[in-house]
């Protein structure tokens, strides 16, 4: 029988409706993300299980850790690559505010000083003290956001409904006490939003309004994913809860006073609710594949559920398709101008030469990150906010930069405590003048029985094209060694043995490379000795005095990449320095001298040459290496006795103890010195140490009878230096206790416990 053409044509509209019905109404799959910290990459397990089985996501919701792992997932990243992500070493330094080694800068960073802690205040109308509003710095993280979303943004033409997969995310505004739901805009600034955990990281401003976590007022935005997207079927995953604040957890309370009660059930009818188990802590990003393996367990238990209510299936080979066409569609990261907000037309054009922006040219995205990352290594810039902003006009995109500058006036607290009387305080104040260029005045004091010092300095910074800085300083330093000795041993009286230094200096510097830098400098320093040549003396005796005016000019080259100022376990240093030095020596006996001359003078003049090497090797490993070098050449001659002379000599001190006493065992014109050490992480940041070093002089300074200065025979002698410590980095300064060996010393063992730093301000002669 044959169907009359009208009654054809009617078949087929017919065959059509039912099809666009069937597709219209076809059923939709949403899946929510909690917040939840570290234990948030449970969620990339889920996925993967979803994806291995199947199971279509037409639509994907989040706050805080969910909203990342969701945003990865909607900007076109498979689970896969999400579970390499997390698990790559630059991921765990983002998420710990650590800047990629290639990043790091050395140029700009202050002097290291005994400060333990720093106050930023404002010299506004009324002085007002800024106290610290988080534990990590947001400079890395704030890159790595703007490198993994900005393509798939501008893609989807900043509406979050054309990303790879339709997508919400939550920040919260705590001013109104209210959720923020992000449906179109910057998908990196919006997922900075949604994941900024008080005081952990910063918040940031998006409109006006100051955002923070989005997991403080809808932990698990069920809600939003139900009234936005309407779908057939929910499924949740979720690691976070209602807890009650923790008695020892500054930041569960903290969360605690600020976060609202979330509901963790789903919105509608059908759906199902996945809660991977795990015990990771909430900033603890160093393991994820167990976390994530949890996630992926706990859906693979609730599969045949899902199984039941989702019929639908979408393969592998349909999701690479859509991927692959949806990258296309992503812009390449070239830009062609930077926008700068926050800075004067004088300081913008400061940051604008430190970032190396001429106008009119296009800039790759490398370039983009070597200038963002010179520019936050600036200690007048306190932060940057980049975002990248797609122009369909020109096809390439703007650099947005936010730039705070810092703080006008810091104040630094530090010192050191210890079981001997080497305990020092430490006090320092720097104010900072941001224009075309940059001025710091500094000045600090140290104030102890060991040692006493007081410092004024200035630094500018000119932007040129091959920066440069000019230091002009003026240091006083005082030494009392009569008043060191080791509570803990035998009583050893030490020599009487004081040291009083003033001197001014000029320098000037100019990087090389990132982590380097070459300084010429040149000052005029005095340097008085007081001390008795025999410990038989009384309160009546006069010290024998040895004055040293002297012109010094130096030239080093230095590269420095440690990750500490003391007690370091990764990166390198490398010192090689070469100094000049001429002046007159006046010495005038005391009481108990066996001179004869009442005053001896002598013209003094020697180039000194100085290489030191340090260096730790497995970065990333619970047991690392680290050597350390260091030479001296020097064509000094003898001063009129032998303890002037020891004084005015170079030495070795490796240890934070050996700085602390004078030994003239570990003292000579010309010597080579190394050792090894070996660095055990027992936790986080407890580690234990064990070092070992020689130090070879080439001919060791004697002392005779009449108590001149004689040179030994070439490698006759030789020292050695040991220390066990076991060393606690707490957040404002290393705790350690070390027992210290030094073979050539009448009581060799000294046992130190300190808390803080032994850091002091330079030496003329160092």
């Amino acid at each position: 029988m044959f169907l009359t053409k009208q009654a054809t044509h009617s078949f087929f509209l017919m065959l059509f409706v039912f099809v666009l019905f069937q597709t219209s109404f076809a059923q939709k799959v949403g899946v929510v993300l909690s917040g939840g910290g570290a234990s948030g990459m449970a969620h990339v397990g889920v996925l993967k299980a979803l994806e291995e089985n199947n199971i279509p996501i037409d639509y994907i919701a989040g706050s805080s850790e969910g909203a990342l792992i969701g945003a990865l997932y909607a900007s076109g990243y498979s689970p896969q690559e999400i579970e390499m992500l997390m698990n790559n070493i630059q991921f765990k330094d983002l998420s710990q505010g650590i800047i990629d080694y290639k990043y790091q800068y050395y140029f700009k960073r202050n002097d290291n000083s005994a400060s333990w802690i720093s106050f930023k205040l404002s010299l506004d109308s009324a002085i007002t003290a800024q106290l610290p509003t988080n534990l990590i710095s947001p400079t890395a993280l704030d890159f790595g956001l703007l490198e993994f979303f900005s393509k798939s943004g501008a893609a989807a033409h900043y509406n979050f409904d054309s990303l790879f997969i339709p997508f919400r995310c939550i920040a919260a505004e705590i001013e109104q006490k209210e959720s923020i739901i992000f449906r179109k805009g910057n998908l990196a600034e919006a997922i900075r939003a949604s994941i900024t955990y008080p005081f952990y990281i910063p918040p940031i401003v998006v409109d006006g309004k100051l955002l923070f976590d989005g997991g403080l007022y809808n932990n698990f935005p069920a809600n939003v994913m139900y009234n936005d997207f309407f779908p057939d079927f929910i499924i949740g995953s979720n690691v976070g809860s209602n807890t009650s604040p923790v008695e020892d957890d500054l930041f569960s309370q903290v969360k605690c006073m600020l976060q609202s009660k979330s509901d963790y059930n789903i919105q509608c009818e059908n759906g199902v609710i996945i809660q991977p188990q795990n015990n990771v802590g909430t900033f603890n990003f160093k393991n994820p594949q167990p976390v994530i393996d949890s996630g992926y367990v706990a859906t693979i238990r609730k599969m045949e559920v899902i199984k039941r209510n989702v019929e639908r299936r979408t393969t592998a080979e349909e999701l690479s398709a859509k991927r692959k066409i949806f990258k296309t569609k992503e812009p390449v990261m070239k830009f062609d101008s930077i926008e700068i907000e926050g800075l004067t037309k004088k300081q913008s054009e400061y940051a604008r030469k430190i970032l190396q922006h001429n106008k009119n040219t296009q800039i790759s995205l490398e370039d983009v990150k070597q200038g963002y990352f010179r520019l936050a290594a600036d200690n007048k810039i306190k932060s940057i906010f980049p975002k990248a902003v797609f122009n369909p006009k020109t096809g390439l995109y703007d650099l947005q930069l936010r730039i705070k500058k810092e703080r006008n006036l810091i104040t630094y607290f530090g010192g050191n405590f210890a079981n001997t009387p080497i305990s020092e305080g430490f006090v320092g104040v720097q104010y900072n003048y941001l224009s075309s260029f940059a001025t710091s005045l500094y000045a600090n004091a140290y104030f102890g029985k060991l040692y006493s010092s007081g410092q004024l300095k200035t630094r500018f910074d000119f932007p040129f094209k091959t920066p440069l800085y000019i230091e002009p300083s003026v240091t006083w330093n005082d030494w009392n060694y009569y008043k060191s000795s080791n509570l803990f041993l035998e009583d050893v009286k030490p020599a009487y043995l004081k040291q009083n230094e003033a001197f001014g200096s000029m320098n000037v510097g100019l990087p090389t490379g990132k982590k380097g830098r070459i300084v010429a400098g040149a000052g005029a320093t005095n340097i008085t000795s007081y001390y008795y040549q025999t410990p038989n003396f009384t309160q009546q005796d006069t010290a024998d005095r040895t004055n040293f005016e002297a012109f010094t000019s130096q030239l080093y080259y230095e590269v420095n990449s440690l990750n500490r100022k003391q007690f370091a376990n990764q990166g390198e240093r490398i010192l090689a320095k070469i100094r000049y030095i001429n002046g007159t020596e006046t010495t005038i006996p005391g009481s108990t001298s066996i001179d004869t001359i009442q005053q001896f003078t002598k013209f003094h003049e020697w180039f000194q040459f100085k290489i030191f090497g340090e260096k730790y090797f497995n970065r990333r490993g619970s047991f690392k290496i680290g050597i350390l070098g260091e030479a001296s050449y020097s064509n000094q001659t003898a001063f009129q006795n032998y303890t002037a002379s020891i004084l005015s000599a170079p030495a070795f001190q490796p240890t934070p103890d050996s700085k602390t006493i004078f030994l003239s065992s570990y003292r000579a014109y010309k010597y080579m010195a190394g050792g090894l050490k070996l660095i055990f992480n027992i936790r986080t940041n407890i580690e234990i140490r064990l070092e070992g070093y020689v130090f070879q002089p080439y001919q060791q300074l004697i002392e005779t009878t009449k108590l001149s200065t004689n040179l030994g025979s070439p490698f006759a002698f030789r020292s050695l230096i040991g220390m066990g410590a076991v060393v606690w980095h707490t957040p404002v300064g290393p705790m350690s206790l070390s027992a210290n060996y030094y073979n050539t010393e009448k009581n060799p063992l000294a046992i130190l416990f300190q808390f803080g730093y032994i850091i002091f301000n330079n030496s003329s002669l160092e």
